[in-house]
């Protein structure tokens, strides 16, 4: 019961305790009244934060002569120096004291920084990250928070990003992956006068734990065999040894050099480009009646009832698409190497839709862009973009206590020896 009723007796602070300065107090009241702006070039409480700079930075040289008086007795104040700083919550003006002898080091605003420090770079790298161009971020910064930011500043906050991307493209990789996913994105980049297309090669893994991650984004002119040739001599080269699973679309030659770099691992194709490229030229009043035909194939219990549902296609079709049957003939062991699987297996390594979801939250945030003016302004706003939103694609694989039951089941050792 004491507690209770000493809690209940505890002072609650007045505002005259929190701002002495009563005409400080009173301009601040007079305008919360008023509806003013809290924050920004001219808010309320930008004066405030100001205030408690200034007494702060006049604390510092109070204690720093303290300190060394009995060392430097003839040492004292002499005068100050003003400058201005950008903050989170609009520009301050600050008087920052001096001492005759030029020892003291202010530590709140040190010698030199124009930036106090509220997380202003973060702001900057987010909406960078969220699509917004610099003049845009440069636009924003200066409408929310009221400063003026130049774009040579910003650029040079979103540059500082390159050493960390460059460490993360060449970071260690695990010896083992359950299954890694290929698929290629392409932009608009200017080189030498011109806007050509490139690609960004994403690399996107399930590692034997489960986890989703990216392991790499590599770009290039355009999107080829030979070039994921070298982007899987890469991966080998950070240290990865063996991927159970390749799931990729119907690039030609991909085959081939997943078998040069990787000759364990089992091949995928993806089962909804092969739908889709089916379907490509089938009329709209048979779409359905073909995809519902199809399905019946990659649906089947196993290799031999999905043959026969393969031929019963045929039948039913060839007289009118006879282009289909024999592209599914064509790529047949790539395309039902998952029914040697079990159901949830089966439903981790079908299709590339996994990277394809993270080229969609690339694409959410660079839709509106018409090209960039580098290959390194792309990777940036690629990678940072990424970066901020990892809650959406680096995650747990769906049900993957059922999967890694199936992985220990069919691989055995290969598998298992991974595991920590």
């Amino acid at each position: 019961m004491e507690n209770k009723n000493s809690k209940k007796r505890e002072k609650k602070m007045r505002l005259e305790e929190i701002i002495p300065d009563e005409g400080l107090r009173t301009d601040m009241l007079s305008r919360l009244y008023k509806g003013d702006p809290l924050l920004g070039d001219k808010g309320i409480f930008t004066n405030l934060l100001q205030s408690f700079v200034n007494a702060a930075l006049e604390g510092e040289m109070d204690n720093f002569l303290e300190e060394t008086k009995p060392d430097n007795f003839k040492n004292r104040r002499n005068g100050h120096t003003s400058k201005s700083l950008r903050s989170t919550a609009g520009p301050l003006l600050i008087q920052t004291p001096r001492d005759r002898e030029g020892d003291h080091e202010p530590l709140i605003v040190k010698k030199r920084t124009r930036e106090l420090g509220t997380g202003l770079d973060d702001i900057i790298l987010s909406l960078y990250a969220r699509g917004q161009s610099v003049e845009d971020v440069r636009h924003q910064l200066q409408q929310i928070y009221g400063l003026e930011v130049s774009t040579g500043s910003i650029s040079a906050v979103t540059d500082r990003v390159w050493g960390e991307i460059i460490e993360w493209q060449q970071r260690p990789l695990a010896a083992c992956y359950a299954i890694v996913y290929l698929d290629a994105i392409h932009y608009k980049v200017r080189e030498e006068g011109k806007v050509i297309s490139k690609a960004i090669y994403t690399v996107y893994s399930v590692a034997v734990d489960g986890q989703r991650d990216i392991l790499g984004l590599y770009l290039n002119e355009s999107e080829g065999a030979r070039q994921w040739g070298l982007i899987l001599e890469d991966l080998k080269r950070r240290g990865v040894d063996d991927v159970l699973f390749f799931s990729v679309d119907g690039l030609n030659g991909f085959k081939d050099v997943i078998e040069r770099v990787f000759p364990a691992s089992a091949i995928q194709r993806c089962i909804v480009h092969k739908i889709r490229n089916s379907t490509r030229y089938v009329s709209e009043k048979d779409r359905k009646s073909v995809c519902r035909d199809l399905r019946l194939i990659y649906t089947a219990a196993d290799r031999e009832q999905a043959s026969i549902a393969l031929e019963a296609f045929g039948q039913h079709w060839d007289a009118k698409y006879k282009e289909i049957k024999p592209s599914w003939i064509v790529d047949w062991d790539d395309l039902m190497t998952f029914l040697d699987y079990g159901q949830n297996i089966r439903r981790m390594i079908y299709t590339t839709n996994p990277v394809e979801a993270v080229h969609r939250v690339m694409r959410k945030v660079t839709k509106t862009k018409g090209a960039w003016s580098n290959d390194k302004g792309l990777l940036k706003q690629l990678y940072l973009t990424l970066k901020y939103s990892e809650r959406s694609w680096k995650k747990k694989a769906f049900s993957w206590v059922a999967i890694q039951r199936e992985l220990m089941e069919c691989f055995g050792q290969r598998y298992t020896r991974h595991l920590t």
